[in-house]
């Protein structure tokens, strides 16, 4: 833990920048995910089939994953303030755009646009939270800033059920319209004032002293001396190569491929269940996050505590695989799948708040924006597998739980793989062949 005069340090960084993030990372996740609830009207209303919102989902985090290592690149070039600027006024457009969806095509340009726009926002914002905060305290950082997923669910849920449910027709617009109206213009207007918000280090810092300088410096000094990758030139190519980092990413992938199936699919697993009403599958999504958000903070200052990451994640990838195999058994009882949802999204939402402290403590410079990246983007792809998957067997069997089932099955490998990569010890990602750190 740091020293007192760290300790002022620290808590006048976070209250400084994560209160910005975190506002901006709700919204993110709202704007996402939103098209779960605004499917349960638009499928119908334009004769689309759960097979086409499957592939519309997918195409996104394609696109998310193709501009991923360009924008943390820009990233580390540019600046954070520029870069939020750029990617927040783009997808609130884009979010805002989806209201004028006619068919499956249009559905599939403009999900590809918002990949596009969003790309290397969740990656630059850790690598943003690591030019401020050292190792020991990064789980606990990302824990309060991915508080925002269980946030975005209680406020997102609910406010969603509502715009669909009592702002349908009017003006002559669908509910999931507005849908997509209100809840993507509030990025728009936050990605404008990012400039004004945010410092993009400790050094472009005004509102820093030069003891509070002084103290950061010497702590993230202390941390990046432990990366093993950064300290000299090492080439795009050279990371690319490296098995630990490919390793990380597979089992991102697999991470992924869960998170996607409770994220977008929970508002259908409900319906499937035996909820009715929208504003009702709202309510309970709403609720579910709040459980969620208290089991983050728990784990993550678990995590912390004991330093120790591996079976913090590995055990969480293992109960979610659980709950979505058991879904299928609690078909039709109401009480039994909120239980095992709430399960679900509560572990799946608390790994990659464990899982970034790895690649993050052992990266560093322009080698920390490029694995970053690579190990989220190439991660990133296993969102598109998942909306296909999920998608793909919804279509033919007509309900989601053969497609829960498999993804159950990539969670028990990623858990497995996770165990054999990372060694109990503080892990370790081995530098290319020929590099001297």
């Amino acid at each position: 833990m740091p020293h007192s005069s760290s300790a002022h340090v620290y808590r006048k960084v976070a209250l400084r920048i994560i209160p910005f993030l975190f506002l901006c990372y709700v919204l993110n996740f709202i704007d996402r995910v939103n098209i779960g609830f605004a499917k349960l009207q638009f499928l119908q209303d334009l004769g689309l089939s759960e097979a086409v919102f499957g592939a519309a989902t997918g195409i996104f985090f394609i696109s998310y994953a193709a501009f991923e290592l360009p924008s943390n690149l820009l990233l580390a070039r540019i600046g954070a303030s520029k870069t939020l600027l750029r990617i927040m006024v783009l997808w609130g457009a884009c979010t805002v755009a989806q209201m004028f969806v006619t068919g499956a095509w249009s559905l599939y340009f403009l999900r590809f646009l918002l990949g596009a726009a969003e790309a290397g926002f969740f990656p630059g914002l850790i690598l943003y939270l690591s030019y401020w905060f050292p190792d020991h305290m990064r789980a606990r950082i990302n824990s309060v800033l991915m508080l925002a997923v269980p946030v975005a669910g209680m406020t997102g849920g609910p406010l969603s059920g509502l715009i669909m449910s009592q702002m349908h027709e009017y003006l002559g617009l669908r509910g999931w319209q507005w849908l997509f109206l209100i809840e993507g213009t509030p990025a728009i207007l936050l990605g404008l004032l990012a400039p004004f918000m945010l410092s993009d280090g400790p050094g472009k810092a005004r509102w820093l002293t030069d003891a509070d300088r002084a103290v950061l410096e010497r702590d993230l000094r202390a941390t990046q001396s432990k990366a093993v990758i950064g300290h000299s030139g090492i080439g795009l190519m050279e990371i690319l190569r490296n098995r630990r980092i490919l390793g990380l990413a597979a089992v991102y992938f697999c991470i992924y491929v869960g998170m996607v199936a409770v994220t977008f699919w929970a508002p259908t697993i409900l319906k499937s269940s035996g909820v009715t009403s929208v504003a009702t599958i709202g309510w309970l999504s709403g609720l579910i996050s709040v459980c969620t958000m208290i089991g983050n903070l728990a784990i993550a200052y678990s995590s912390d505590r004991r330093m120790e990451r591996r079976w913090h994640i590995a055990a969480c990838m293992l109960a979610t695989a659980v709950s979505l195999f058991l879904l299928r058994f609690a078909a039709g009882n109401v009480p039994a799948t909120v239980v095992l949802v709430a399960i679900a999204q509560l572990c799946i939402f608390t790994v990659p708040i464990v899982y970034w402290t790895i690649p993050a403590a052992q990266l560093f410079g322009r080698s920390a924006a490029a694995g970053i990246a690579i190990i989220s983007s190439l991660g990133s792809i296993g969102g598109a597998f998942s909306s296909w998957l999920v998608g793909g067997m919804m279509a033919r069997t007509g309900t989601p739980y053969a497609g829960l089932t498999l993804v159950a099955g990539l969670l028990l490998v990623g858990a497995v793989l996770l165990l054999r990569l990372v060694p109990r010890q503080a892990p370790q990602i081995p530098a290319p062949a020929g590099h001297v750190a």
